[in-house]
């Protein structure tokens, strides 16, 4: 069975965004981004909430023809046009960015058809609100946290209202030179 996968950057103190959405905090390099690409080869479907499908589908189909982008940035960019990308949205009409499907209700139940189907891994990139539904609905098998060496205070938290307990079991942690820690849970059921 095909797992999800949750990707998040967040603070010390368990925030994923900041009070107006920033992201600016986040600390990245060129190590965590090359260990971010190593996990996208297990994965070949993309989960988005409406706002990160935005930011996606406004920045990287640009890289390819920006004479600045990196190695890194192109492999990237070519994989996520490529990959399988379901956005999850009430309110968007219409996702027309390649081989982009649009969910707009029974989110559980798609999900379960989705993991059962043959093929890699599905991933959420951000998208706290999406990423608390699936908590809701028991749906993520892994956590992939990114901890920045910083505490925002406020804003939209990882974890936020939650029903029930969540049991994990850490597999693998990483500090990176920059001071951020790699956390990598699964969850047990």
């Amino acid at each position: 069975m095909r797992k999800v996968i949750a990707l998040m950057h967040i603070s010390l103190d368990g925030f994923a965004a900041g009070p107006n959405g920033e992201m600016d905090w986040i600390g990245y390099n060129g190590e965590i981004f090359k260990d971010a690409i190593a996990l996208t080869d297990s994965v070949d479907t993309a989960l988005y909430g409406r706002i990160t499908y935005q930011m996606m589908e406004s920045y990287w189909p640009t890289v390819p023809a920006n004479p600045d982008s990196s190695k890194d940035d192109l492999h990237h960019a070519n994989w996520v046009e490529n990959v399988h990308k379901i956005v999850f949205s009430k309110t968007l009409q219409r996702a027309d960015w390649h081989n982009t499907r649009l969910i707009q209700e029974n989110i559980g139940e798609e999900m379960a058809k989705l993991k059962e189907q043959p093929g890699k891994n599905l991933m959420i990139f951000g998208s706290p609100s999406i990423v608390h539904t699936f908590i809701d609905l028991g749906l993520i098998d892994e956590y992939r946290l990114n901890v920045s060496p910083v505490v925002l205070g406020r804003g939209i938290p990882l974890f936020g209202d939650l029903k029930q307990k969540i049991n994990l079991k850490l597999v693998e942690s990483k500090t990176y030179d920059i001071g951020v820690v790699g956390l990598h849970y699964q969850t047990v059921r």
